[in-house]
C-alpha cells in the first residue's frame, strides 16, 4: 500500500504558508545583517581604530579582546532570539499548515 502523494506546489502556494515564510525570511535576514555588521566590526576596527582596541579596562584586558569575546555573547543572543520567536509564533503558524497539508496538497 503506497502512500498518496503530496502536491507541494499547492502547500508552497497556500496563502498560510507564504505569510510564514515571507515573516521568518525578513527576521531571519535581519538577524543575519545585524550579525555580519558585528563580526565585521572587530576586522574592521581593529585595522582603523587601533587605538580604540589598545584601551584597557582592567588589568591586562583591553577593549579589543572584550569586543572578541562579545563577538560569542551576541552569537548566543541571537541564536535565543530566534529560538523565542521560532517557539512562540513561527511554530504555530507551521503547526496549522501541518495540520491541513493534507487537504491542500494530498
Amino acid at each position: 500500500m503506497s502512500k498518496p502523494q503530496m502536491n507541494w506546489a499547492a502547500i508552497d502556494a497556500d496563502p498560510r504558508f507564504q505569510a510564514l515564510h515571507k515573516k521568518k525570511s525578513g527576521f531571519l535576514w535581519g538577524l543575519m545583517i545585524f550579525s555580519m555588521v558585528y563580526y565585521f566590526l572587530l576586522p574592521i576596527m581593529a585595522a582603523y581604530f587601533k587605538s580604540v582596541f589598545d584601551t584597557k579596562i582592567w588589568g591586562p584586558i583591553n577593549f579589543g579582546l572584550l569586543f572578541a569575546l562579545s563577538e560569542f555573547v551576541v552569537a548566543w543572543g541571537i541564536a535565543i532570539i530566534y529560538a523565542k520567536r521560532a517557539n512562540r509564533e513561527f511554530d504555530a503558524m507551521a503547526e496549522e499548515i501541518v495540520k491541513d497539508a493534507h487537504k491542500i496538497g494530498g
